[in-house]
Parts: structure tokens; C-alpha cells; sequence
């Protein structure tokens, strides 16, 4: 099959949307965190695993990303088992920390954010809000990413590609060729049109007929 060129750009704005979404979202939690620190005393649990699922993405997907040029198939980072893996880890992060920051918001914060006439509670109902949403978005993305990649080594699997989860993502997923033994078998047919048989029959050439043939499945031969 032709090279899909799709896949590894599909990689690199999927991470790095990722890795957008993280920065704000630690941003956001950790401004929240210190706004609660100093008034309250305290910290949102939402708001301290959103630092820390932010922190873990911030950290692993540009090491993902800068290997991938850098020494590309080389490391194991770039490997299709390892990279399904660990974005799978991650996604679930992100899911635990919008489902955590969605009850959060529920309980401290009834009203809508512009209902509330300290800035402060405002500003923290704005930022919880921000952690949620963005939240929801990194699951999204990393979650339908993992799934394509999941699907596309599996495709390419059972088209004879054993070896295609030890092998490096946007080269073994981004395209490949049918099995070697499926090529093997299309040498040995011979692709030649059909060429008529002629087939001399020597009894009817001694009583002076001529000779008889077999052409295109018709059989002459002379009374």
C-alpha cells in the first residue's frame, strides 16, 4: 500500500495539542491552588491532581516527541506497544482529573461564575471551570488517538505484519506492503495470455488429409 504521510502529522498535532492543553490546565490548577492556600488554608483535591497528571504530560510527551526526530526507531519510546501504553495511562489521568474537577465544580460552586460578587470566588469558579474543560478536551484527543493507532497496527497485523507493535509507530503504521509470501506467489503465476495449443496428429496426415489441430478447444480431424 502507499505511505500514509497522514499518520505522523496526525501524531505530532495530537501531542502537541496535548501538550498545549497540559500547560494551561497547570496554569490554571496552580493559581487556583494558590488563591485556596492563601484565603482557605487549603487545597482542592481536583486542582492537585490536575497538577500532577499536567505535570507527568508536560514532561513525557516532548520526550516523546523530540526522540521521535532525534534518533527515530531507535528508542523505546517510539515503539507502537509502548506509546499505546502510556497514552492510555494518560487518558485516564486526564479522565479521572475532569470527572474529579466536574464534582468539584458541582458542590462549591452552584451558581454560575458571574453570579458571584467576590472576585476572588469568581476567579476560582472561572479557573475550575477551565481545568474541567480543558480537562475533558486532552482526554478526547488522546483517547481517539490511542484508538486510531490501535486500530491501524491491528490492520496492519493481520495483513502478515507480526512484528508491528515492536516497531516504530509512523514507520510501521504509516504504511506497508502486503506479506512477502503473498508476493512470492504472484511471481510464480504466469500472467501470459491464453496462446491456442496445436497438436499434430500423425494418422491423419498418412491418409493424405493433412495434419488435424486443436485450436482454441475445437478438434478437427478428417472422416
Amino acid at each position: 500500500m502507499p505511505k500514509l504521510p497522514i499518520v505522523p502529522l496526525l501524531r505530532l498535532i495530537a501531542l502537541g495539542v496535548a501538550l498545549l492543553f497540559a500547560v494551561i490546565v497547570l496554569g490554571l490548577a496552580a493559581g487556583l491552588t494558590a488563591t485556596t492556600e492563601k484565603y482557605l488554608g487549603g487545597y482542592f483535591e481536583f486542582a492537585a491532581l490536575a497538577i500532577a497528571t499536567a505535570s507527568i504530560t508536560i514532561v513525557t510527551i516532548p520526550v516523546m516527541i523530540a526522540f521521535e526526530f532525534l534518533q527515530p526507531g531507535r528508542v523505546f519510546t517510539s515503539k507502537i506497544a509502548v506509546e499505546i501504553s502510556w497514552l492510555f495511562i494518560l487518558w485516564v489521568l486526564w479522565l479521572a482529573t475532569a470527572a474529579d474537577a466536574t464534582n468539584a465544580a458541582s458542590v462549591n460552586f452552584i451558581s454560575r461564575c458571574g453570579d458571584y460578587f467576590s472576585s476572588r470566588i469568581e476567579s476560582a469558579c472561572r479557573q475550575t471551570a477551565g481545568v474541567q474543560a480543558f480537562s475533558f478536551l486532552n482526554w478526547l484527543i488522546l483517547m481517539a488517538y490511542t484508538v486510531f493507532i490501535l486500530v491501524l497496527a491491528i490492520i496492519a497485523q493481520s495483513r502478515g505484519h507480526a512484528a508491528i507493535i515492536s516497531r516504530r509507530s509512523t514507520e510501521s503504521i504509516d504504511g506497508y506492503r502486503p506479506p512477502d509470501s503473498f508476493e512470492e506467489e504472484r511471481e510464480g503465476v504466469n500472467m501470459e495470455p491464453y496462446q491456442p495449443q496445436h497438436i499434430h496428429d500423425p494418422g491423419a496426415s498418412e491418409g493424405g488429409t493433412g495434419p488435424a489441430s486443436v485450436q482454441a478447444g475445437a478438434v478437427h480431424q478428417s472422416v
